[in-house]
């Protein structure tokens, strides 16, 4: 069956650090009672949500990390469409959900809000390779030993042989996502025009690390569009 269309109005998630790509799955707790809100009308209607950053990040000493900031900052041009694959609600009123991500979109206006969350205009036409990418055979191996290298310069322990039991492209999108990139790094791997591309970023990106230049270097470097 193929995948519904993702809707032109879509509510938006803003989350510093947080980046959703196409294919990929992300689990959220929804506690604030505006983006609980936003998972109940989405649930009665198209079910998609967009995940996208706000341009400047929280402070570190903000109450939750994890709690969009109060006021309505100003957000990335790109974020990325996701479907709610599964909803459960809690007894305390949270939601636990798990997005699919579907398509990338541009932001192409803002909309006034509805009922405390943000909703956007948006455009999908520059992303159309999104919906071909399980289609994308990608080598594994470059990324393997880059991941191998920057876990032992890093001290951090990795699970080689987990990862090396993924496709290329689902290794490059979980590892963008889940490697301590900054927000702009992340949101330049997000920008990427494709896989392929992306791959080569996240190759720089470890190399970086490896230099010890890590999440300071792209902040200098335009986000790929």
């Amino acid at each position: 069956m193929a995948e519904p269309p993702c809707p032109e109005v879509i509510p938006v998630f803003p989350l510093t650090g947080v980046v959703l790509l196409p294919g990929n799955w992300l689990p959220l707790n929804v506690f604030e009672p505006r983006y609980r809100a936003m998972v109940e009308d989405a649930m009665a209607g198209e079910r998609h949500i967009g995940m996208i950053q706000p341009v400047e990040a929280r402070p570190a000493d903000a109450p939750d990390p994890e709690e969009p900031p109060a006021d309505a900052p100003e957000l990335y041009p790109v974020g990325c469409a996701g479907r709610i694959e599964r909803c459960d609600p809690q007894a305390d009123g949270r939601f636990l959900i798990f997005l699919r991500g579907v398509s990338r979109f541009r932001v192409q206006a803002e909309l006034p809000a509805r009922r405390g969350y943000r909703r956007v205009v948006a455009g999908y036409e520059e992303f159309a390779v999104d919906r071909r990418e399980t289609e994308v055979d990608l080598d594994p191996a470059p990324v393997l030993e880059a991941v191998r290298r920057f876990g032992e310069v890093q001290g951090t322990a990795i699970d080689l042989g987990q990862l090396a039991g993924l496709p290329g492209r689902a290794l490059v999108n979980g590892l963008a996502v889940a490697l301590p990139f900054s927000p702009a790094e992340k949101q330049a791997l997000l920008e990427a025009p494709g896989p392929a591309a992306r791959r080569e970023l996240l190759l720089a990106l470890l190399e970086m690390g490896l230099r010890g230049g890590f999440a300071e270097d792209l902040d200098e470097q335009p986000a790929a569009n």
